[in-house]
């Protein structure tokens, strides 16, 4: 049977179904964690700041919202709701940056993992966006695991988790990676992550040279035209 009589061969109530894709991952595996590292990670849990994002000047908030607009524009067919959208990526922007990670490495890993998907459950049980395995809501959260499935929450837990196992293999990505799946030292996992993750790269344009304004006193000093 080729592909197209097996996708006519399917029920039409289990079309959605099919079109869903399974969630990768939840092959996290619980460790034994030293009291040190267990508070350091529960504090950084624990921190309730809420996701809105901070600038040090109006370039970097410019920055940021062109970088908010092109990743709106390639999410939107995953979330068609702008305000959903938003939120969503201001909440990535905010986790991710506060855990020290590449905010489109963080994109691409919610793509393998749940395909964006806010209630994915992997087969073995791992919950949300970044499909975290619900012992972690034990062993540094409250253990309540419904939880994973509230958006800032999954994205902090997930971050923390990926900062951890990152810090844990002293840096190496494609390990932690692994490490993070479940599957350490195999390449198909950290592999299909990179990928994705070059999908959500973005590079600001650089901001165009501004011509010497003579009324400026900096300008007049640093030799403006006269």
């Amino acid at each position: 049977m080729d592909r197209r009589e097996c996708l006519m061969a399917i029920p039409a109530g289990l079309g959605l179904l099919w079109l869903a894709p399974p969630a990768r991952a939840g092959g996290q595996i619980e460790e034994p964690l030293a009291d040190s590292v267990r508070t350091a990670l529960s504090s950084a849990i624990a921190n309730s700041a809420p996701p809105i994002p901070e600038f040090r000047d109006t370039d970097a908030r410019l920055a940021y919202l062109r970088w908010l607009g092109a990743m709106s524009g390639r999410l939107r067919k995953r979330q068609t709701e702008w305000l959903e959208r938003k939120e969503f990526l201001q909440t990535v922007w905010y986790e991710s940056r506060r855990a020290g990670l590449d905010t489109g490495l963080v994109l691409g890993l919610i793509q393998v993992e749940s395909n964006f998907r806010k209630f994915a459950v992997s087969p073995v049980g791992a919950r949300g966006y970044m499909q975290v395995m619900p012992f972690w809501t034990r062993v540094i959260g409250d253990g309540d695991a419904g939880k994973l499935f509230h958006m800032q929450t999954n994205l902090r837990f997930g971050c923390v988790i990926l900062r951890h196992y990152i810090d844990r293999e002293r840096g190496d990505l494609f390990m932690a990676l692994g490490r993070y799946n479940g599957s350490r030292g195999q390449p198909q996992y950290p592999n299909a992550v990179l990928a994705a993750g070059k999908g959500w790269d973005f590079r600001n344009p650089p901001l165009p040279e501004r011509l010497p304004d003579p009324s400026r006193p900096a300008d007049k000093a640093a030799g403006g035209p006269n």
